[in-house]
């Protein structure tokens, strides 16, 4: 069960009925930096969405009254195995995108941003994540620009019209 509004009042809502629905639902989002890189996942093919798909570090549903920060520690573990990352609270972003098979993502997002040694290990859960890549963000853009396709539509609009937010000066643009 997701935090998702429904008429108005936040209530509990199965993840994948809120999808189909289009509800506007509670959602936390990680980007691991290291200097000019960022840490971009590619989903899992068993993912009942945007499967094979390139995304930031993790992407979430905080569970019912966890505290958005919780919730991003817990999710980078349980995708990434990473542990004892600082995150640091960038903002609050709302977007809504077609994420395919007629299902809508309308999420109010809690985004983090942490920074991490490119060589820091970390182990990938295979139910959730196919492969990861630390990537310039300058290459990122580019690829956004070139190979829209690859991207999850979300990773698109962070990157399209929040990078400021979330980024500031932390990564060279």
């Amino acid at each position: 069960m997701i935090p998702a509004w429904v008429e108005g009042t936040l209530q509990p809502v199965e993840k994948l009925a809120a999808h189909e629905r289009g509800l506007k639902h509670k959602a936390v989002s990680v980007f691991v930096i290291s200097g000019e890189h960022i840490l971009i996942q590619q989903r899992a093919m068993c993912k009942y969405h945007t499967p094979g798909l390139w995304a930031n570090t993790c992407c979430t549903h905080p569970e019912w009254d966890e505290a958005p920060n919780i919730c991003a520690d817990r999710r980078v573990e349980e995708e990434l195995g990473i542990t004892g990352l600082h995150m640091q609270y960038r903002g609050e972003v709302e977007y809504r995108a077609d994420v395919g098979d007629g299902l809508i993502e309308h999420e109010v997002v809690q985004v983090y941003l942490a920074h991490a040694s490119r060589e820091m290990a970390f182990e990938v859960n295979p139910e959730e994540v196919m492969a990861t890549r630390w990537i310039a963000h300058d290459t990122l853009l580019q690829e956004l620009h070139d190979t829209p396709s690859k991207f999850t539509p979300w990773l698109r609009i962070y990157m399209a019209q929040h990078a400021d937010l979330i980024f500031g000066e932390a990564v060279s643009a």
